[in-house]
């Protein structure tokens, strides 16, 4: 517990900008980070710098401050203490609870979902990223106006200022807020259809499509560089990718017989991802629903990579892709220790009922990569067999990116 009489001392520094609190509440869940980790790498990956962390449990969320008053208050002691500008909840906040808190702290608090938004809205660079982030942050603000206009009066409308009363502000933010999402909404149908085109133009070319997916930084994008020499950005950080890239890609099997197929690098999913982001990414997470096969990356070296999976898994059962077949690409283990590397290149997994092949590589030393490359050649062949193959097919074509 800490000492009241701390805030009050002359060592407390003043906030510093971009300096946060992270905050974390144990409901019992499964999935609990008691370290907070992921929250930190968001919040260094949005450009904030967590300062302190606290944690703490209960059975259920306050419904006023989410946390409970005493708790509270040591969040206010420890913002102090530390010069934060900022308190950042690991959990989803209604507007009332994060209205409470910033009355009780004194200081701005967000969410991981808002988080999550601000990295996207960062790292979205086609027009197609940028409309999707921008229609989920409509999505999220409009439920943040209840009763947070209440300090302004009510206007009047009529010309020259007589007749009855108008709209309140909330009223007006609101309508404005309905009718961009509306436009945003018109546009991105525009996008899904283009996209539809193309897949369809690619079946009628019997051309195979395989989607990467999987959890955000498990490595899908050093991954898809690897297989078609590509120069998408890759780096050690959550959401480097944002648009979804398509290439072709030439897959032989060494005896004269291959297959083009179109490879797509998704956007990675994440624990907690807010639905109105994947409402918003509907367009690019069709890439991944209309595949003939989902290569799901697993950071074989992270050590909750089964609640990764699971997370993953949740995503893509939401977007309609659970059935189609899947391979479970265990990626980094390069990373892991001799005597967790593992016995043989080809096993499967069992999930929920479904025996998922599995395949070991490292994306970054190139370990397993030819033993992927012969059990796509092969399960392309298999599904539209042809007697020849392109070898200079590999690097044909330019991505078709989000930009629409």
């Amino acid at each position: 517990m800490l000492d009241p009489a701390l805030a009050d001392t002359a060592d407390t520094p003043p906030a510093q900008p971009g300096a946060v609190v992270l905050v974390g509440v144990d409901l019992g869940l499964p999935h609990f980070d008691r370290e907070l980790d992921e929250l930190a790498q968001l919040a260094n990956t949005a450009g904030l710098q967590p300062l302190a962390r606290m944690t703490c449990k209960r059975q259920a969320p306050d419904p006023a401050l989410f946390v409970g008053s005493g708790k509270a208050d040591e969040i206010k002691l420890l913002a102090q203490m530390h010069g934060a500008s900022e308190v950042l909840f690991d959990q989803s906040l209604s507007p009332a609870q994060q209205r409470n808190l910033e009355r009780h702290l004194g200081l701005p608090v967000n969410d991981r979902t808002l988080l999550i938004l601000e990295i996207f809205a960062q790292r979205a660079r086609s027009h197609e990223g940028k409309l999707q982030v921008e229609l989920a942050r409509l999505q999220y603000l409009s439920t943040r106006l209840v009763r947070r206009w209440t300090h302004l009066e009510r206007q009047r409308g009529g010309i020259g200022g007589r007749g009855g009363p108008g709209e309140t502000q909330i009223e007006l933010d609101r309508r404005m807020i309905g009718e961009s999402i509306k436009r945003i909404r018109e546009r991105l149908d525009k996008v899904k259809r283009q996209r539809s085109t193309q897949r369809r133009q690619r079946q009628r070319h019997h051309h195979v499509g395989i989607s990467l997916v999987g959890y955000t930084n498990a490595g899908k994008s050093t991954l898809f560089n690897a297989m078609v020499k590509a120069r998408t950005y890759a780096a050690d950080q959550l959401f480097a990718t944002l648009d979804t890239t398509t290439r072709q890609l030439y897959l032989g099997d060494g005896q004269g017989r291959g297959q083009t197929v179109s490879l797509s690098d998704t956007v990675g999913f994440i624990r907690d991802l807010p639905h109105t982001l994947v409402d918003a990414f509907e367009a690019t997470l069709q890439e991944a629903a209309q595949a003939d096969l989902l290569l799901h990356v697993v950071d074989a070296s992270h050590p909750d990579w089964t609640e990764q999976l699971a997370q993953v898994q949740s995503v893509l059962a939401d977007i309609g892709a659970a059935d189609i077949s899947q391979w479970l690409i265990f990626n980094k283990v390069d990373q892991l220790p001799p005597d967790r590397q593992p016995l043989q290149a080809e096993d499967v997994y069992d999930w929920d009922g479904r025996a998922l092949p599995r395949v070991f590589l490292s994306a970054v030393t190139g370990q397993g990569m030819a033993v992927l490359r012969q059990r796509l050649a092969e399960f392309a062949l298999s599904r539209h067999p042809q007697p020849n193959g392109t070898p200079d097919a590999e690097d044909m074509g330019s991505p078709h990116d989000s930009a629409g």
